[in-house]
């Protein structure tokens, strides 16, 4: 059977989008890892799912996998692609949409002016939450890799993030360290992992390696996370502008137990028919 979908991306993190609402077929992690590769494929980082919610109280649920096939909970830069494709495929008219993730409930608000805002929900900072092996909950944490020792922040996104902060982003170690922490004991699902350039108190520059897709030009949950930790350690104040690779994203936190407000750009780049 022949699908439609939609290429999308947002600040350069790329999406193939299928409707499975319009349209009906099992998706398997087999095959986002065949569709994602970038030679013999569609090519992407994140395949995101429409689906019908299983709540009455949402509009959508949404599901994530990777391009190596790994279903991950959160994809803050997918959800602002998401709340794109559902107006544009006229499967919703609402400005305001709640989706259903794996990770909980989030709201996506369509502005007049075309950016997208997500209330990302607030963070998870206990280490149990995130998950991460430690002690104690602290604002950031000394981990041994290889025959080093680096120091992190560690927040869940409704996805586990490590955020480390560097003198100059350029220069970060991100294809050394990055996977190294992805798979480091102390995160047993895994990890994101974000190298936080500040630049003062308003901006500051950021690049992500993201679990199961390597560095992206951009990571919505990691430009989230960046912000919290450096809220949190005093670096930085809301609101905030994080500068990634692929363009920028506003940022607003008002403290613990409140939610992360997420603003940037959504694109659509072509569509297309795959066969499955």
């Amino acid at each position: 059977m022949l699908l439609r979908f939609t290429k999308m991306h947002g600040l350069g993190n790329d999406f193939m989008v299928l409707d499975l609402i319009s349209q009906h077929a099992h998706i398997l992690p087999k095959h986002a890892k065949q569709w994602g590769d970038r030679h013999t494929g569609i090519g992407f980082d994140q395949l995101l799912l429409v689906e019908a919610p299983n709540n009455p109280d949402v509009d959508f649920r949404y599901r994530i996998f990777n391009a190596d096939g790994s279903e991950v909970e959160q994809c803050g830069n997918g959800a602002r692609c998401f709340a794109r494709f559902v107006q544009d495929k006229r499967l919703t008219v609402k400005k305001q949409i709640r989706v259903e993730t794996k990770s909980g409930i989030i709201e996506l608000n369509v502005r007049n002016d075309g950016q997208i805002t997500v209330d990302m929900g607030a963070p998870r900072l206990a280490p149990q939450q995130i998950p991460f092996q430690a002690d104690a909950e602290a604002l950031s944490y000394h981990v041994g890799v290889g025959a080093q020792t680096v120091e992190l922040a560690a927040v869940s996104m409704g996805n586990p993030h490590a955020v480390l902060r560097v003198e100059d982003v350029d220069q970060a170690p991100v294809h050394e360290l990055g996977p190294q922490l992805e798979h480091h004991p102390r995160f047993p699902q895994r990890v994101n992992v974000g190298f936080l350039q500040v630049v003062n108190r308003q901006q500051a520059k950021l690049r992500v390696w993201e679990r199961g897709a390597g560095e992206t030009q951009a990571c919505g949950t990691g430009a989230c996370a960046a912000a919290v930790a450096a809220i949190r350690q005093g670096w930085m104040d809301s609101p905030l502008q994080l500068e990634l690779p692929g363009g920028k994203l506003a940022i607003e936190w008002a403290g613990p137990g409140q939610p992360v407000m997420m603003t940037g750009p959504a694109v659509r780049v072509f569509e297309g028919q795959v066969r499955l």
